[in-house]
């Protein structure tokens, strides 16, 4: 009965432990679903030990148990009589794990109802399930069932740091006391009737002073469980940090919370919305804006484009990288925006205009990364801010792109930035349309023509959004596709030619929903487009591949035309806007084609980063550090100089002629007056005496008189010569202080007490010495006697207010006993 009682509570505590997996989900399938399997499981468990099956049994009937559950929940349709796994059962559960797997990359938290996320989380709630009974019920360990209940934990935790509510990891912490309770409780029945420490027997409705303690305990180590994560900042990074970022893209629900996110499925996901919501408001005295970005993706695997990890950035408050001047050939013009992000745009991307140069009035811990030139989070949204971007908009020609030389195949850009995995047939398209093309940008410009409606191509949204191998070649081979395909297939082509490329995201200019000097961006604006790299000089340089005519506010440039656009009799050689080359604060977008000088202000110099704080921080956090490290010998100081001055008074008023053998020269004080400061000096240099053995490790034997203490300290040899007569002046002084009718005052006790210190200093080691004056062993041991008292008052202060309570409890009147 006792054991199924355990089985019992270990199947509700696994369940309760599993809480905070609600903040996962976005509806409440999969708690339904693993309390299913958890009771079978349970049951399972139950039987087995009902029928006195070995361990092993009962491992092996909670597995096959688990199984059975799964296959019924997500049968393949091969299964036996509807119900026996077969070996297709286990390829569709290794299918279902992919899915998963490919779940988590897609989606940010809270998620949907997935087939593969609710798999594996049946799975893992059944196997800790069957892990805690095991511990709990069988080996008697419950304590060690925590261990499998914190993988659990480590979930939510890991994958959405800063938005889960702290109440489902009470209900965990809950679940774990209750299992150790149910435990103890169990034992301590085994032992029949309870007693308290004195012997009393402990009536029914009484608590156990023991069990009350214990939850006091209890409550306390939950309280510091849940209160101290929330008060430590920056425990961890969320949902994007492993993409990179905080969020889960554009009007997804990843607030600051960083994990891998697919910001190619968010970016799907919102232009297919029927419906056209507010993200951005912008007003900037930029006459022609371009496009605002927040997001790179510059990692290429078999899978896709997904954005790399990110290093070396700096906060945000700290300033941004100054502006580098490109040099001749290219123009720049400041510009100053205002940003207003709408509560749909719910991510840990900050927009921002390309080339920023200083961002104010931001809210939240922010971050700038120099490669990725983007603004992140990982405990901040940028729900809901206002802030003001200051930027540089640069433009050049064609003609300026054309000069550029190839970046050299030993430069870190290149290795990064062209990796790739192999795919023969997009090989073989690239090397077709560069034969014959000398230069970078010639190389970029013949594989940007190729996305033309004159070579088959056009722009729409009812296709698959995948940008892996095989996705490139069906949007190769089809030619149908939106913007995330025809901005990941140019960044693959061009990284194939060689030439360093990634794909960026953000929006368009917005410029058909314009109202003077402001705009407002919706979810319609939301777009992908390549950035290639052209050396240090140029920097990254924007192009848009997807047809003009089918993107809201879409640019074109002169050194990226709209290639479906009728030619000119004479074509342009105007200057054109793009990006800043050699800009380590941002990275420029598409650029109109229009621009002059007018147009572009007035030149633009360096800006000079605000003076980092950190330092500061760092060495005011060392001066409190050594201030609270001097503590302990700034207090001993004062003390010894306090007891040295008390100690070292002159002779006392009225004296006469006294004292015992041997007490040498003396002065016996017979003044009342003078008589009590001499006992308070006396006092005073024998506690400085014993403080200083104290210090310097030498014995204390608090049975001894001050004379045997001195003589100890003579015979010992730690003092000798003037010391030992000092040492023996203090013993009589603190004699005769204690016993004696008229207190003695002979010399000064000040310098008896300099001697012996001296002496004792002189004969201790060097790393005793050391401590004596940093950390003086004396102080310390006052300090944490005083703590102990405190703590032992504050004990005994609680137990008379618990004594005085129960007197009054109902409890006790209710089980008074009848005479």
């Amino acid at each position: 009965m006792r054991d199924r009682h355990l089985g019992f509570v270990a199947a509700a505590a696994t369940l309760l432990a599993a809480a905070p997996l609600s903040t996962i989900f976005e509806r409440w399938t999969w708690l339904i679903q693993c309390a299913v399997a958890v009771a079978l499981v349970a049951g399972a468990a139950t039987l087995a030990r009902s029928l006195r099956a070995p361990l092993w049994a009962q491992l092996l009937g909670m597995v096959a148990t688990l199984t059975l559950v799964l296959t019924l929940m997500f049968s393949s349709g091969e299964e036996l009589l509807a119900i026996i796994p077969m070996p297709g059962t286990f390829a569709h559960f290794g299918q279902l794990m992919n899915f998963a797997v490919d779940d988590m990359r897609s989606y940010g938290v809270p998620v949907p109802d997935r087939v593969g996320l609710q798999f594996l989380t049946v799975l893992g709630v059944g196997s800790v399930a069957i892990l805690v009974d095991l511990l709990t019920v069988a080996l008697r360990r419950p304590a060690l069932a925590g261990l499998p209940m914190l993988a659990i934990y480590s979930v939510p935790v890991a994958v959405y740091t800063d938005s889960v509510h702290p109440l489902p990891f009470v209900i965990g912490a809950v679940g774990f006391l209750w299992l150790l309770v149910a435990d103890n409780v169990d034992r301590v029945r085994r032992f029949g009737r309870r007693f308290t420490g004195d012997g009393r027997d402990v009536d029914v409705w009484e608590p156990s002073p023991l069990a009350a303690a214990g939850r006091r305990l209890a409550v306390v180590g939950v309280a510091l469980a849940v209160l101290l994560p929330l008060a430590v900042p920056g425990m961890t990074s969320g949902l994007l940090a492993n993409f990179g970022a905080g969020g889960s893209g554009p009007g997804g629900n990843g607030r600051g919370t960083g994990g891998r996110v697919d910001l190619f499925a968010n970016l799907s996901g919102e232009l297919k919305q029927t419906d056209d919501r507010e993200m951005v408001k912008v007003t900037t005295n930029d006459d022609r804006p371009q496009y605002i970005r927040f997001g790179v993706a510059d990692e290429l695997t078999n899978d896709g484009f997904r954005s790399g990890r990110r290093a070396a950035s700096s906060p945000l408050k700290d300033g941004l990288p100054p502006f580098q001047d490109p040099g001749a050939g290219v123009n720049t013009g400041r510009f100053r925006a205002t940003l207003e992000v709408t509560e749909d745009f719910d991510m840990g991307l900050l927009p921002i205009y390309a080339t920023p140069v200083a961002i104010e009035n931001f809210k939240g811990t922010w971050f700038y990364d120099p490669n990725q030139q983007v603004v992140f989070a990982s405990r901040s949204s940028a729900r809901k801010q206002k802030y003001t971007v200051e930027y540089i908009r640069a433009s050049y020609t064609a003609s300026a792109l054309r000069q550029a030389d190839p970046v050299p195949q030993q430069d870190p850009m290149v290795e990064q930035y062209t990796a790739m995995p192999r795919n023969q047939q997009v090989q073989e398209r690239v090397d077709e349309l560069v034969q014959g093309k000398s230069t970078p940008y010639e190389r970029v410009r013949a594989i940007y023509d190729f996305f033309s409606v004159k070579n088959g191509f056009s722009y729409s949204l009812q296709t698959e959004g995948g940008t892996g191998g095989n996705a490139i070649v069906d949007f190769l081979t089809n030619r149908r596709g939106f913007c995330q395909q025809y901005a990941a297939a140019m960044a693959w082509m061009v990284r194939a030619a060689g030439i360093p490329a990634r794909v960026a995201f953000g929006f368009s200019s917005g410029s058909n929903r314009r109202d003077g000097d402001s705009f407002t961006l919706t979810n319609k604006n939301l777009h992908a487009w390549t950035e290639v790299y052209f050396g240090p000089r140029f920097g990254w340089v924007p192009f848009d591949a997807t047809p003009a005519a089918s993107v809201a506010g879409s640019i074109r440039s002169d050194y990226a035309p709209d290639v479906d656009a009728t030619p000119e009799v004479e074509p342009s050689t105007s200057t054109s806007a793009g990006p800043a080359p050699n800009v380590p604060g941002g990275t420029v977008g598409p650029q109109d084609d229009t621009n002059d000088s007018a147009d572009l202000g007035a030149g633009v110099g360096s800006t000079t980063p605000t003076t980092p704080r950190w330092p500061w921080f760092t060495i005011g956090a060392v001066i409190l550090l050594l201030a609270l490290l001097a503590v302990p010998a700034l207090r001993r100081s004062l003390l010894r100089r306090q007891r040295q001055s008390a100690g070292g008074g002159a002779p006392a008023a009225a004296a006469g002629a006294g004292g015992g053998p041997g007490d040498g020269p003396r002065i016996v004080v017979t003044d009342v007056a003078a008589a009590g400061r001499a006992r308070e000096d006396a006092h005073a240099a024998w506690a400085e005496l014993l403080d200083t053995m104290v210090d310097y490790r030498v014995p204390i034997d608090l049975t001894e008189t001050p004379r045997a203490t001195a003589d100890r300290l003579v015979r010992g040899g730690l003092v000798d010569g003037s010391s030992a007569e000092a040492a023996r002046l203090l013993g009589r002084a603190e004699e005769r202080a204690r016993y004696a009718r008229d207190p003695l005052q002979a010399g000064r006790l000040g310098e008896g007490l300099r001697a012996v210190r001296k002496a004792l200093a002189s004969r201790a080691n060097r790393r005793t010495r050391l401590a004596a004056r940093l950390l003086p062993p004396s102080v310390l041991l006052r300090w944490r006697q005083a703590i102990v008292e405190s703590s032992i008052r504050t004990v005994l202060t609680s137990g008379r207010m618990r004594d005085g309570l129960l007197r009054w409890s109902p409890r006790r009147l209710l089980t008074r006993p009848s005479r």
